[in-house]
């Protein structure tokens, strides 16, 4: 089953890092990849920009733009990774190497993915 593995920390931390302390953590972060893509277990990842990038659509009858942020909330999506496991508990302990490699406080998000729309990518 693949599973989202959605990684929330403070953008105000991880911004304010160095340029050395965030390569740092991301050859930290790519040890743990490595070793799951080895397994042939690894799908898309992705590092998200700030929210300060973000464009949010709100639902309802007429669709309203809005530019910033969605949420007001002390942690940030920043990324996900996508990971092929056998089970929750396999995902778990993937989440559990990642939140080592990262050395930062915030959390993972675990979700099953239903795949909506099977056609490959293009990218």
């Amino acid at each position: 089953m693949l599973y989202a593995i959605l990684c929330y920390d403070s953008e105000d931390v991880v911004c304010s890092w160095s340029k050395e302390k965030d390569a740092e953590v991301m050859t930290s972060l790519g040890g743990v990849l490595e070793k799951v893509a080895q397994q042939g277990r690894l799908g898309p990842v992705a590092r998200l920009m700030p929210t300060t990038a973000a464009t949010t659509i709100r639902k309802g009858a007429e669709a309203m733009v809005i530019d910033g942020p969605f949420a007001e909330t002390k942690e940030q999506l920043l990324g996900f990774y996508v990971i092929d496991c056998a089970n929750l508990d396999e995902a778990v302990e993937t989440a559990k190497d990642l939140a080592r490699a990262s050395g930062s406080a915030g959390s993972f998000e675990l979700r099953p993915l239903a795949v909506f729309n099977p056609i490959p990518p293009t990218l």
